[in-house]
């Protein structure tokens, strides 16, 4: 994961379980799928969690989420492949971004990977 936009390494082991919680969250919750999507719910402030893609090409795709993400306080977190975030969302192709908007029962596992991820980037 080298691309500019990539801010800290997030373990294997948190990214499984953000798209646990993104699998979980589209099947009793809400979730928004694809950068412009994220976008939205990011600016809107319903955004939960994000899952940005660590190998989007080109990367002015998802570039500005992070820096958005920061300033809104919205938790947020790289995930290897954007084709994980697509099959957890429910596509048959790759996602360079999704939003949880209402985590239905994943709201413990959402909670639980905000807070890892907020201890990675201090």
């Amino acid at each position: 994961m080298a691309k500019t936009y990539v801010k800290f390494e997030v373990p294997e082991e948190i990214q499984n379980k953000a798209l646990e919680s993104l699998e979980i969250a589209r099947d009793t919750g809400k979730i928004k799928k694809g950068s412009n999507e994220a976008t939205k719910c990011i600016e809107r402030g319903t955004a939960q969690l994000v899952l940005i893609g660590g190998d989007v090409e080109p990367e002015e795709i998802v570039m500005h989420l992070a820096p958005l993400c920061e300033e809104k306080q919205v938790p947020y977190i790289f995930i290897s492949k954007q084709n994980e975030i697509g099959a957890a969302s429910g596509l048959n192709v790759g996602s360079a971004a999704a939003a949880i908007v209402k985590p239905g029962k994943a709201k413990d596992l959402v909670e639980e990977v905000a807070k890892q991820v907020t201890e990675l980037k201090a």
